[in-house]
């Protein structure tokens, strides 16, 4: 199925998912709303001519207490209002709202999604995106990752591109100037060894024991016990981040800390977490909290926050060891 499923564009492959029968028929309408969403969004990027009134602050916090800029909610307005006309759409859950978003009360699937991961690089130039992760609805709105039926997030960068997977094969599309988006020719699969890791080194002095072991190893080099050396790569757009892991191997970590509001990890588990790992998974790579896989986690809220880990499954492993 997932062969049959590698087609040329987007379109072709929603075609091919809704043939599977009613469930993924609802997410592939899904899904098509949301890349119709993520062109509106990569539009409005591309040719806003004041970036800096993109990134700017609207003065208030979304459900996560974190600072809205313009565009979040922007994105967020957009999204919802593409869903909206998905019959098949019951609910949206947004990062940027505080409650699930009644739309069709017939609708079979549940969609969640952070509408535009990396705030903090609007007015920077840097990779942006939106990440997004279908659920029946049958499962009410807090479901383990592994009920996903697709995932995916797409990046706002020098090219705009989409990342998804309907539970086979990930899929890479680039988003043409025909407003399609198209096949870029190269099989997902996230290599099992790397000597790569991405995590932000500025909090050096609030991680637990484990990730400092870890990363102090890797940094060691040839000459330390892991016994190569490690390059570090850090964006700070977890798309931008996954998209590298995902091209040519790698970890990246964002740990639980010592630091206030970090102690369960930062990271949203629905909006953010269970989607990449999804995604990882179906790439064969690994993603876990730090021990357990995320898709093995039910959220006890909305908004619930996880250490999220992944990338590389052999260099996951390696990292586990540390904490056992």
């Amino acid at each position: 199925r997932g062969e049959r499923c590698l087609m040329s564009n987007l379109s072709s492959v929603l075609a091919c998912e809704a043939a599977r029968g009613p469930l993924h028929a609802a997410a592939a309408a899904a899904v098509a709303a949301l890349a119709g969403a993520a062109t509106s969004i990569a539009g409005l990027i591309r040719h806003q001519g004041d970036a800096a009134g993109l990134g700017a602050v609207r003065g208030t916090e979304n459900a996560d207490g974190d600072t809205q800029k313009a565009l979040d909610v922007m994105a967020d307005d957009i999204i919802a209002s593409a869903l909206g006309k998905v019959d098949a759409v019951a609910s949206y859950l947004s990062e940027e709202q505080d409650a699930a978003i009644p739309l069709h009360a017939g609708g079979s699937v549940i969609v969640a999604s952070d509408p535009l991961d990396g705030s903090s690089n609007i007015d920077t130039n840097v990779s942006i995106g939106t990440i997004f992760s279908v659920l029946p609805a049958a499962g009410g709105v807090l479901q383990p990752g592994r009920n996903q039926i697709a995932a995916g997030f797409f990046v706002y960068g020098p090219q705009t591109t989409l990342l998804v997977s309907f539970g086979g094969p990930v899929i890479a599309l680039q988003l043409g100037e025909n407003g399609q988006f198209h096949d870029m020719g190269w099989q997902v699969r996230i290599p099992d060894v790397t000597s790569e890791f991405a995590i932000n080194a500025s909090n050096q002095r609030h991680w637990h024991k484990d990730v400092a072991a870890y990363i102090g190893d890797c940094l060691a080099g040839k000459d330390g016990p892991r016994g190569r050396n490690f390059n570090m790569r850090w964006v700070g757009s977890l798309v931008a981040d996954g998209w590298r892991i995902f091209r040519r191997g790698g970890i990246f970590l964002y740990p639980a800390d010592r630091r206030e509001g970090y102690g369960a990890g930062r990271l949203r588990l629905v909006y953010e977490a269970n989607p990449v790992a999804f995604l990882v998974e179906a790439a064969g790579g690994k993603a876990i909290d730090g021990a357990v896989p995320i898709l093995d986690l039910a959220p006890a809220d909305l908004h619930a926050r996880v250490p999220l880990v992944f990338g590389s499954a052999k260099e996951v492993d390696e990292f586990a060891a540390y904490g056992s």
